[in-house]
């Protein structure tokens, strides 16, 4: 096999102290919920040119079981909700890309559409939006809903947000406000757009009020995984946030997804597939595994049991610690995806529920790796070059010091390689993910119909 031209992003998955379930309890992890916490890490990541940082979300507490709530920091908790963080970000960082979740269960479209495009023009064109579903009961009741809304109907839904988002970011042409001063002429009438869109879901006229930014519009990022999920991603991203744990599930959901976008007539460039991975990194194998055991062990069973929960929609807590895994747990309406990656790793390697909740309690229910840097280098170039990712989306177990020492210790290695940039190659987020500027729909169609 040839080996490939291009070099691997990298992004950072900021999650307050870390990514591991207990990482707070760590006595080296931050407090994570000042702003000074996220600009220290928003600089660490720029400073090695990753290519952006990016930031989860969720719209309820998860306080069904307090207790084991209270003895997590990931329980629907956030210290800052993300636009306005990476707002307040984007003034202190000059070429990192900025992306931030939000839901299309829970939102409005012409209100994202607008909040993006500003975080857009804020940034000098760093902006991405990171689109999801939301399967979270609890955040249906925060939202006018009386039960958790069906799998089928949040992607029905998701379906056509994107649509008006994506037509509301092209309500201006680039060179709509010509501001002549001697005219009199703010702008050029025959370059705005109005949407007009009505749809099942929603009927918004337009246009956006906010101007095209520098890189035409926010990047689309996705993270869905199931059917549904890999359809919109193929139409609509520009960017997946991947979860498959070996190389043979990478390579294959690689060569499914980038396959189906000739049928939207895209081209295998136009979408960068970037999995999660959590790396625990030592000079040597021995302290890569200490530094993993000792995370490990600050882990108490109702938070396991608890993650396993949040992850699949399936409660073992009925079930014996040390019992298997049930082989047909009971039927929920939680991601898809995610519900099939986690119960078919317990299947696949025989897990007791204990087992389970350690395996997952770091990467939850992605990529886990611990090793030297020349190991996690080694099995990186290994996925990127057999076609299994583009990137990868470091989740750093403990912050700031697991994602320093990535930086410190396998930054450096995958350069030595030729596999990663020693310099940005733009000032936007689609220069330096390699992704086109997009073209306005509406020039599209109007230069179409001259062309008939």
């Amino acid at each position: 096999m040839a080996r490939r031209k291009d070099q691997i992003k990298l992004g950072a998955f900021l999650l307050f102290t870390g990514h591991h379930v207990a990482a707070w309890r760590h006595p080296q992890a931050s407090v994570g919920i000042d702003f000074e916490n996220y600009l220290e890490l928003a600089r660490l990541a720029e400073a090695a040119k990753f290519d952006a940082i990016f930031f989860a979300d969720g719209v309820a507490a998860r306080l069904k079981d307090v207790e084991a709530a209270s003895r997590k920091a990931h329980s629907g908790i956030y210290p800052f909700e993300p636009i306005t963080l990476l707002s307040a970000l984007s003034s202190v960082t000059r070429n990192i890309g900025l992306i931030a979740t939000a839901s299309t269960s829970f939102s409005d479209p012409f209100n994202l559409a607008r909040q993006f495009a500003s975080l857009d023009r804020l940034s000098g064109g760093r902006a991405g939006w990171n689109l999801v579903t939301s399967s979270d009961p609890d955040a249906s009741y925060n939202f006018g809903h009386d039960a958790q809304i069906l799998h089928a109907d949040r992607y029905e839904r998701a379906e056509e947000f994107a649509d008006v988002v994506l037509g509301l970011w092209d309500s201006f042409e680039d060179d709509t406000f010509i501001r002549d001063k001697s005219s009199g002429r703010y702008f050029d009438p025959g370059k705005l757009h109005r949407l007009d869109h009505s749809g099942k879901h929603f009927k918004v006229r337009g246009p956006l009020n906010i101007p095209r930014s520098p890189q035409g519009r926010p990047v689309v990022v996705q993270a869905g995984a199931s059917e549904p999920g890999k359809e919109l991603a193929a139409r609509t991203a520009e960017a997946i946030f991947a979860a498959q744990i070996t190389l043979e599930e990478a390579v294959a959901f690689y060569a499914d997804v980038k396959g189906r976008l000739g049928k939207f007539g895209r081209s295998h460039d136009d979408l960068k597939i970037l999995p999660g991975i959590f790396p625990v990194v030592g000079r040597t194998e021995s302290e890569a595994q200490e530094k993993f055991e000792a995370l490990q062990a600050l882990i108490q069973p109702e938070v396991g049991l608890n993650l396993i929960s949040q992850l699949s929609g399936v409660d073992l807590s009925a079930y014996p610690l040390d019992g298997p895994v049930p082989d047909n747990p009971p039927a929920t309406n939680a991601g898809k995806s995610r519900q099939a990656l986690v119960l078919d790793l317990a299947r696949r390697e025989n897990l007791t529920i204990r087992q389970l909740y350690l395996r997952i309690a770091g990467a939850r229910g992605h990529w886990q790796v611990v090793g030297t840097p020349v190991q996690i280098a080694d099995v990186l170039e290994e996925r990127f070059e057999n076609y299994g990712a583009d990137g990868f989306n470091i989740m750093a177990p403990l912050m700031p010091g697991g994602l320093a020492d990535f930086i410190e210790l396998v930054v450096p290695e995958l350069r030595r390689r030729g596999l990663f940039r020693t310099e940005y190659e733009g000032s936007t987020l689609r220069d330096n993910l390699g992704l086109k500027r997009p073209t306005n729909r509406f020039v599209d169609a109007g230069n179409a119909a001259a062309a008939e």
